[in-house]
């Protein structure tokens, strides 16, 4: 019997990242850009491409999962999608209960294309709503209004089977009670899946720009912050959605897939500008692999016949550099 390899035990994932949003939010700082023309023929191409180029590290191999992440991606035509999941089924066996999930926006014209994405093979959704209040989605930059929200995840749970939602807490004039409260009403919405993030300050923001200039006022102090963190967790265990991770909860069994491929040290690809991959080589031995971030660059690095990866590395080179 051959030697058991570490996607075997932990699982082969596919990340796809689309770089592109409507707007930007003032506290990301994920590889997103705003772009007024795509493409999509030619990135749809480009995607295919480094699919195909993946295949011939990972021959032979099972795939868990594929996440569509952003950016977007809830942007992306459908049959670009399909496109994805088509050339990933040819490339790769596909286990037989594959988790597919694409991350979308609570906007109508994103919502409206969800049965579209279903048919093109998704089988799980998360939906970025952040707040369950006006106010607060008009300060994070959201796009979208909290009734709008509501309905988004309603009918996300009558599309797909298993869906997701985020939110984000510890946000500008927020106190423990109100952030109870929204939490609540978010257990009662949720199906398996609840994904709830701590607001963090990242430079390079909008929201890192305002505090350095002492503009971003209300942020709780960090005893608040942690009776916040600790008041998510006993709320979430005492309905049954208990944490798997820092940020993700879920009921038992109902974990991502991806999410844990991730957190088990399993083996993926990242595909799409800035993407990350993590593969065990022919010799046993990991492989990190970073994309470059810019769209444009991306694209024509690929078009010309190279690789997009801006970094390729084993732990044993970096350490020794």
């Amino acid at each position: 019997m051959g030697r058991v390899e570490r996607w075997q035990t932990n699982g082969f994932g596919l990340y796809v990242h689309w770089p592109f949003c409507q707007s930007k939010c003032p506290y990301c700082d994920f590889n997103s850009h705003v772009s007024a023309s795509i493409d999509q023929d030619i990135w749809r191409n480009a995607y295919l491409s480094e699919l195909r180029r993946y295949a011939v590290e990972t021959p032979g191999r099972v795939l868990n999962s594929i996440f569509f992440g952003g950016g977007t991606p809830s942007l992306m035509p459908p049959a670009t999608v399909e496109a994805i999941i088509d050339e990933a089924g040819k490339l790769w066996q596909f286990a037989n209960d594959i988790e597919i999930t694409l991350e979308a926006n609570p906007t109508s014209v994103e919502i409206d294309r969800l049965i579209a994405f279903r048919t093109a093979g998704v089988n799980r959704v998360s939906i970025g709503v952040q707040a369950l209040n006006d106010l607060d989605l008009r300060r994070l930059g959201r796009t979208h209004g909290a009734a709008e929200a509501r309905t988004a995840i309603s009918v996300a749970q009558k599309v797909f089977d298993r869906t997701s939602f985020d939110l984000i807490y510890a946000r500008q004039d927020q106190s423990l009670q109100s952030w109870e409260r929204e939490l609540n009403e978010a257990l009662a919405l949720s199906g398996d899946h609840l994904s709830l993030y701590q607001l963090t300050i990242e430079p390079g923001t909008v929201f890192g720009a305002r505090f350095e200039r002492g503009q971003l006022h209300g942020l709780p102090d960090e005893n608040l912050g942690a009776d916040m963190f600790e008041a998510t967790q006993s709320a979430c265990e005492s309905a049954g959605r208990p944490a798997y991770e820092v940020s993700n909860h879920a009921k038992p069994g109902m974990e991502s897939r991806h999410n844990t491929i991730y957190w088990r040290c399993g083996d993926y690809i990242g595909v799409g500008p800035g993407a990350h991959g993590r593969l065990t080589d022919a010799h046993d031995q990991r492989v990190s692999t970073v994309c470059v971030s810019q769209p444009s660059t991306w694209l024509e690095t690929i078009r010309n016949g190279s690789s997009p990866e801006a970094e390729r590395e084993s732990p044993t080179s970096h350490a020794s550099g």
